[in-house]
């Protein structure tokens, strides 16, 4: 897989901090601590079972500044962001890092049926979201989501609009990536990247957990590598770790049943009740989202923004973190 070319954008505005230009592309590596960025771990139950959390040391509001993470990878992904704010002594408010149900520490859950269908939703997996923030004390929250965290944030702020005071995306999982998830085959060509993801996911997801066996085995060969390059601006001068961390987090069903769900989602339907200010940003040379996708966002949600990253693929918090951190301050902010 390569990643398409794209000609700079002239639909939105850049987003690139002035002051983070002659930073290095993807500064920082992983953390796989959260005691290296001041976090605690914690697990809550939910009604799609337990979720490993990762949390400020204690609660000192009633709003979280709740971080969500994409379909490949887990919480660790947003250490990249957290390491530039600390290194600027920026306020991020009380954190909350969820581990999605099938990712990271959390467990898929099983396939209880309710009414005949699935009840792994999208709409089960936000309201899980909500569940252990409130379980942690919390009354409101700032959600900032990445890829499938992105889709979950909106469609959270669509069902708990009193709740949600302000939603940050980084490359979210809106109309593109829906469209393809329904017809991968028709649609290959206009998101090949991610079509040829669903397709190498969907071969490894019968196999369950031994999945991950065989996974690991192809990333000791580093054949993974070539996986998830596409996901970058820059794939060559992306540290090995980075790869190696997001190729060790693949998790093929849990990835398969979060694209059924994007592929059968009305987003028309349920964002158009946002009531909060939304806020997008997204590499410019991002295999996933593109220009209609800013366009469309900005239709359906009333005053949502979208600006563009050009140092940036689909993961701008690893590439291009200073700059994710200004774009979103308000999301971070623990007065928004």
């Amino acid at each position: 897989m390569s990643t398409p070319t794209r000609s700079r954008d002239s639909a939105a505005p850049t987003a690139d901090s002035r002051d983070s230009r002659s930073v290095p592309y993807a500064p920082f590596p992983l953390r796989a601590d959260p005691a290296l960025l001041g976090l605690t771990t914690r697990r809550v139950i939910t009604r799609l079972g337990p979720l490993a959390v990762r949390t400020s040391p204690s609660r000192t509001g009633t709003t979280a500044t709740v971080l969500l993470h994409g379909a490949a990878g887990s919480w660790s992904t947003w250490t990249p962001l957290l390491e530039a704010a600390r290194s600027r002594g920026a306020e991020v408010g009380d954190l909350v890092l969820v581990d999605l149900p099938g990712w990271g520490g959390a467990p898929l859950p099983d396939r209880p049926l309710r009414n005949g269908r699935d009840s792994r939703t999208t709409d089960a997996y936000a309201r899980a979201v909500a569940d252990a923030v409130r379980s942690l004390g919390y009354l409101e929250w700032n959600l900032v989501g990445h890829s499938l965290g992105g889709f979950l944030a909106l469609h959270l702020a669509s069902i708990e609009p009193v709740r949600t005071r302000s939603v940050g995306l980084v490359s979210p999982t809106t109309f593109s990536v829906m469209a393809a998830a329904a017809h991968p085959l028709r649609r290959f060509a206009s998101l090949p990247a991610y079509s040829a993801l669903l397709a190498v996911m969907a071969m490894f997801a019968p196999f369950g957990g031994a999945a991950s066996v065989l996974l690991a085995a192809l990333n000791r060969a580093r054949l993974l590598r070539a996986v998830v390059s596409p996901l970058f601006a820059h794939p060559s001068l992306v540290p090995r770790s980075i790869l190696d961390a997001l190729a060790a987090e693949v998790r093929p069903e849990a990835f398969v049943i979060a694209s059924r769900q994007a592929g059968a989602y009305e987003a028309v339907e349920h964002w158009r009740r946002i009531t909060c200010p939304v806020r997008s940003v997204r590499g410019e040379h991002d295999a996933f989202v593109t220009v209609e996708d800013d366009r469309m966002l900005g239709t359906i949600i009333r005053g949502a923004s979208t600006a563009v990253l050009t140092t940036a693929g689909h993961f701008g918090h690893i590439e291009a973190p200073y700059s994710v951190l200004d774009a979103l301050a308000d999301s971070f902010s623990p007065r928004s």
